[in-house]
């Protein structure tokens, strides 16, 4: 499988909510690089904020575009993120199923066949005004 092929099936796992299917494509010691915040390393932090998230947010992902680089182990995602608010999360707006669309992308590197890192970006100033309006 192709690091584009890997991350590929990484996304429709998470658009499926299927949280196993995701952590079966990333590497034991996966670096995650939030956009806010300290990164992650290890599976079992990476987890733990998936728990986090999927507790505080239910999410899917549409206008998705790929790009790889030459050597095929990075990818990069651009996407929109479809949301709701479920839950709020200390330092950010009381949570009461608030639907936001809010642009995104991601930069993953794959390493013999497993995601090692996943580094994300999006406008955390939006996304606050878009949940309090």
């Amino acid at each position: 499988m192709t690091a584009l092929e890997t991350v590929k099936n990484y996304y429709d796992a998470f658009n499926r909510q299927d949280w196993d299917g995701m952590l079966a494509l990333v590497d034991p010691e996966i670096r995650h690089e939030p956009n806010q915040g300290e990164p992650r390393i290890g599976i079992e932090k990476f987890t733990e904020f998936m728990r986090n998230m999927d507790e505080s947010y239910a999410e899917t992902l549409t206008d998705m575009v790929f790009m790889t680089e030459a050597n095929g182990n990075r990818v990069a995602a651009e996407f929109v993120v479809n949301g709701t608010y479920k839950k709020a999360e200390e330092g950010l707006p009381a949570a009461h199923g608030q639907k936001y669309v809010l642009p995104a992308a991601a930069f993953l590197e794959v390493t013999a066949g497993k995601i090692s890192r996943v580094t994300t970006y999006y406008n955390l100033t939006h996304w606050i005004q878009l949940v309090t309006e």
